[in-house]
């Protein structure tokens, strides 16, 4: 008779496997004893909070079988884990995901958790914007940290809004998350926010083409963007003047775009936000510099 495997076990055996079969790891672990270990914990109803010991249990045997099915499936489909148990941390908060968004994973959750200290002062925000929302994490998000602000989320995928919904139910603040299908500000009403923030897409066209198996799982359209990744940042920078109040700030990530950022716009002072618990590649401008350098963002967008 085999020896009863633990939850240790079984998730350093996941682990063994997945090195195995080269797995990536980019979707909220990295590495892969925190990927088996997400699917193993999750498949047997361990939360995060629980004590050490509970590794050194051995698990029921029905248990055991989600786990193992769910190690496979990892293998065999190569989709992220999130998309396998359909959950995603993101600000300390598990939300809803499908392959209609992609897996939350933006530093700017650690931007959020701090309330945009010290960029902006956090009891005169009134109003926030989201743009490209996805699954409603950064808008959802802002809604808890901000209590007594308005939130509104956008995004062009009717997917996408759907998927933020049922997040914005499932973390009590859909009475206050307006959620607007809309391609960046084309849709939305003439309002204007004290912040705007965006994880919007950035992967350049020929890029996406040879990006892991992974990655391909998540929907293109919230991924690629133009030739260079930056179709959708410029369209950005060149609007959200209109949208902002005098002192509020723009935060957008561009992950490792933003060298190609840096070179098509090298006059622009980007303040680039640095990261306790990682992350790069997200910048921020506010208000003043958005006027000041609107036409050089409006000549970008034209050409």
């Amino acid at each position: 008779m085999d020896k009863p495997v633990t939850v240790r076990e079984l998730i350093a055996r996941g682990a063994r496997q997945f090195e195995q079969c080269n797995l990536v790891y980019a979707h909220g672990t990295d590495n892969a004893l925190d990927e088996a270990a997400s699917l193993v914990l999750y498949a047997l109803d361990i939360g995060y909070d629980q004590p050490d010991s509970i590794l050194d249990t051995v698990p029921e045997e029905a248990g055991l079988k989600r786990a193992q099915a769910l190690l496979a499936a990892r293998m065999d489909s190569r989709k992220p884990a999130a998309y396998l148990i359909n959950q995603a941390w993101f600000a300390g908060r598990p939300f809803y995901v499908d392959e209609r968004v992609l897996v939350p994973r933006s530093p700017i959750a650690e931007l959020i958790e701090a309330r945009f200290v010290p960029w902006i002062d956090p009891d005169r925000v009134g109003a926030v914007l989201d743009l490209c929302t996805g699954s409603g994490c950064i808008g959802i998000s802002c809604a808890h940290v901000f209590p007594a602000a308005t939130v509104t989320a956008s995004d062009i995928s009717a997917g996408a809004i759907a998927v933020a919904e049922e997040n914005a139910r499932r973390h009590g603040v859909a009475g206050r998350l307006r959620l607007i299908e809309s391609d960046l500000f084309d849709g939305l009403p003439a309002d204007s926010y004290d912040i705007i923030v965006s994880n919007p897409p950035y992967v350049p066209l020929a890029e996406y083409a040879s990006l892991d198996e992974e990655f391909r799982h998540e929907p293109g359209l919230g991924l690629v963007a133009g030739d260079d990744g930056l179709d959708i940042v410029v369209r950005i920078l060149r609007d959200a003047a209109g949208f902002l109040r005098p002192g509020g700030i723009l935060v957008v990530e561009v992950g490792y775009t933003s060298e190609i950022l840096i070179e098509r716009f090298p006059a622009i002072p980007f303040v680039w936000l640095d990261f306790e618990y990682g992350g790069e590649g997200v910048f921020l401008l506010d208000h003043a510099q958005l006027l000041e350098y609107h036409p050089v963002f409006e000549a970008a967008a034209a050409g």
